[in-house]
């Protein structure tokens, strides 16, 4: 079973998020990593992007595949983990170490829609 960290929330496009304020930290999970195998690239937004729920973010590249990533919560790309941008391959080794980017929550609303860890462990086990 994947690494479900307890102090954190989730998608279930497989990303994960903390709070800080209205500062959300958003990086891929362990599942996710698993999944893609070795990531070679990542693709981040500018910071200023302005982001909807659901919009696509960036894009995470492995050996086996191309994922895009996927906005969690509405907000203001605020900062990009420039350390990923030159060393995807940290990915592979602690995805919730290695956070893509931060962004300022524009709409608190939207929160209900992330996943406690019990549920993400749910959604994992029925998919």
């Amino acid at each position: 079973m994947s690494n479900i960290p307890q102090d954190l929330k989730y998608t279930v496009e497989h990303e994960w998020t903390k709070m800080d304020g209205n500062i959300v930290t958003i990086g891929i999970t362990d599942f996710a990593q698993g999944s893609l195998g070795d990531i070679v690239f990542v693709e981040l937004p500018e910071v200023g992007r302005e982001l909807n729920l659901n919009d696509a973010f960036g894009v995470v590249e492995s050996i086996k595949s191309v994922s895009d990533l996927y906005s969690p919560l509405s907000g203001v790309v605020v900062e990009i983990n420039e350390e990923l941008t030159g060393a995807p391959e940290l990915l592979n080794s602690g995805p919730y170490d290695s956070w893509m980017i931060k962004l300022k929550v524009s709409n608190n609303n939207e929160l209900t829609n992330l996943l406690s860890p019990e549920q993400y462990k749910t959604h994992l086990e029925n998919n």
